[in-house]
């Protein structure tokens, strides 16, 4: 499994400090717990920072899910740049979920825009709007698709590699958010559903729409 680099920065560290302390408390003879704890916490970390490769294999009018996770909310909103009658998907990612974000469509990057905000819990609707978050609007063949990384309570750090005018292709690494997180994408509403309330989804495989 490879590990996504944006975690190296808390895993090395951690395997450093997990070696000198069970190798230190081996030479003093003193108790292990301290490394058997900063053992587990490596552990989350490696597990939480994994990132597997994937293959899109969706034609072109398809829209993937950017994220793996669970579909918490579909709703018809009036969204100023997708228009009226749009329709927002929200994917809910839990610590256990992988949390690279990737390209929903092959298209370029109007817009990119970073927005401030509070730290409610991801899963809560209001993070939609009052979260710190990271606004994405990419122009495709078919139409225009809105993408957002927004933090949740735990994660407090939104990495994305999108910028203005960049051409990017469906399934590929848009970004990354650290430590729980919700992903949102608005769709016109000619887009063609394929997923439903509650349902898991799978980043660059599961299919979320169609442009007709």
């Amino acid at each position: 499994m490879r590990i996504a680099p944006e975690g190296y920065l808390f895993i090395f560290p951690l395997m450093i400090a997990a070696i000198a302390t069970l190798y230190g408390a081996w030479l003093l003879g003193t108790g292990m717990s301290l490394g058997i704890i900063i053992i587990v916490i490596l552990i989350f970390c490696l597990h939480f920072f994994r990132d597997p490769v994937r293959q899109c294999s969706a034609d072109e009018r398809s829209i993937v899910s950017p994220a793996d996770g669970k579909v918490i909310r579909i709703k018809e909103v009036n969204d100023n740049d997708i228009g009226p009658e749009s329709i927002l998907i929200s994917i809910f990612l839990n610590v256990f979920n992988v949390h690279t974000n990737r390209m929903p469509i092959t298209g370029r990057f109007q817009s990119v825009q970073h927005r401030p905000g509070k730290f409610i819990a991801a899963f809560d609707h209001m993070a939609s709007d009052l979260n710190e978050q990271t606004e994405m609007l990419i122009d495709t063949k078919f139409g225009r698709v809105k993408m957002k990384q927004i933090a949740g309570l735990i994660a407090r750090r939104i990495l994305c590699y999108a910028k203005k005018n960049l051409h990017m292709k469906k399934g590929d690494r848009l970004g990354f958010i650290r430590f729980g997180s919700r992903t949102d994408v608005i769709v016109p509403k000619s887009v063609t559903l394929h997923v439903e309330l509650g349902q898991k989804v799978t980043g660059t495989e599961t299919i979320i729409g169609t442009f007709k």
